[in-house]
């Protein structure tokens, strides 16, 4: 096996299920929040004379790309799909939630057709080979392109309750905003990948349909309402060549059958401090068809544990779900304020340097 792989190579031989020359790692769905980054490049600066890009710069294995906007101007802390937003202090940061939904008075299918729709003229993906190719300067990185989440962004604009409340109530009027928010999403990925030329390795998904208990509805509902748009979607990208990295926090291993059905290649996030998620079980019973990008905990080990703990973590992961390949390394979402410097670079420190016995 080649040991100078670069990105692009090394995520690709682990997506074959193939052996690597170390873990691939990733931040998909992630990143280092603010108050954490800054106590992080304090602890670089001190302890190692570089910045945080210096440091994670030659670890990070998957970088994002995107077409650019071009659409009607959008207000401050606005979407493209009309959802606004405001920023709600945490203490040492921020997080912005939403507090307008611009579905959240609709009553009939009418009224989802009246709203204003993106459309993919609000975009220019003439601009994906100049922006491919500034990222690629630097090195060759498996290249991501996001976010097709449908149910999220369906409820992002009705309203958590009431999305629900529809799934029960009014059915049409679910569907309706689904197979608006779905088409959305196909349409837009066919002009990426076209516009890409084949560099395009990894689509982003996600829906958060778990919390920390348990699946949000039940397996019933999500096969009606939720799996079919998802499997429209998969179709379409995968007529492309490129792979399918799906999101979903909390305990979604009731789920993992229909995920894998409804066309995934990827299942990220690895949340295992939430119930029944077995690290074990999902490499044993899915990872000869399914690969895994996540996993170390940052409800747990990163921000409470000592480096020794995370290290030990690490090392656990890669040795059960990087078994014979099939595993992107990463933590299971943002890493949080608070999390000990020493930790985060415990982590990429062991990720870049463990080698399991063979």
């Amino acid at each position: 096996m080649k040991t100078d792989l670069n990105h692009r190579e090394r995520v690709r031989l682990a997506l074959d299920h193939q052996e690597t020359d170390r873990v691939p790692i990733a931040m998909v769905c992630s990143g280092i929040n603010a108050p954490a980054r800054k106590a992080l490049q304090d602890y670089l600066a001190r302890e190692r004379k570089m910045t945080v890009e210096e440091y994670l710069h030659p670890l990070i294995d998957i970088k994002s790309v995107g077409p650019q906007y071009i659409g009607p101007p959008l207000e401050p802390q606005q979407d493209m799909w009309g959802v606004r937003r405001r920023p709600v202090s945490y203490g040492s940061g921020e997080y912005n939630e939403i507090h307008f939904y611009p579905l959240g008075n609709a009553a009939t299918v009418d009224d989802v057709a009246a709203h204003r729709w993106p459309a993919t003229d609000w975009f220019d993906y003439s601009v994906l080979p100049e922006r491919i190719a500034a990222v690629q300067k630097d090195g060759e990185y498996c290249l991501m392109v996001g976010n097709g989440n449908i149910f999220e962004t369906s409820w992002y604009m009705r309203g958590f309750e009431k999305m629900f409340m529809d799934l029960v109530m009014n059915p049409d009027l679910a569907h309706a905003i689904f197979d608006r928010v779905c088409g959305f999403y196909e349409t837009h990925f066919t002009e990426v990948l076209r516009a890409a030329g084949g560099e395009i390795d990894l689509i982003f998904t996600a829906d958060d349909i778990a919390g920390q208990e348990g699946l949000l509805i039940s397996l019933e509902m999500w096969e009606k309402f939720i799996k079919p748009y998802h499997t429209r979607l998969n179709r379409t990208i995968h007529e492309f060549g490129a792979r399918i990295i799906y999101h979903s926090d909390g305990a979604v291993m009731d789920a993992v059958p229909g995920l894998l059905d409804m066309g995934i290649d990827i299942l990220q996030a690895l949340q295992f401090d939430a119930k029944g998620m077995d690290p074990v079980a999902l490499k044993e019973n899915y990872g000869d068809r399914l690969c895994f990008e996540g996993g170390i905990s940052v409800q747990q080990t990163l921000p409470f544990g000592a480096p020794e703990d995370v290290r030990n973590e690490v090392k656990s992961r890669i040795d059960v779900l990087g078994r014979s390949g099939g595993y992107i390394l990463g933590p299971s979402h943002a890493i949080q304020a608070g999390t000990p410097p020493e930790n985060i670079v415990a982590f990429f420190d062991t990720a870049a340097a463990y080698r399991p016995a063979t």
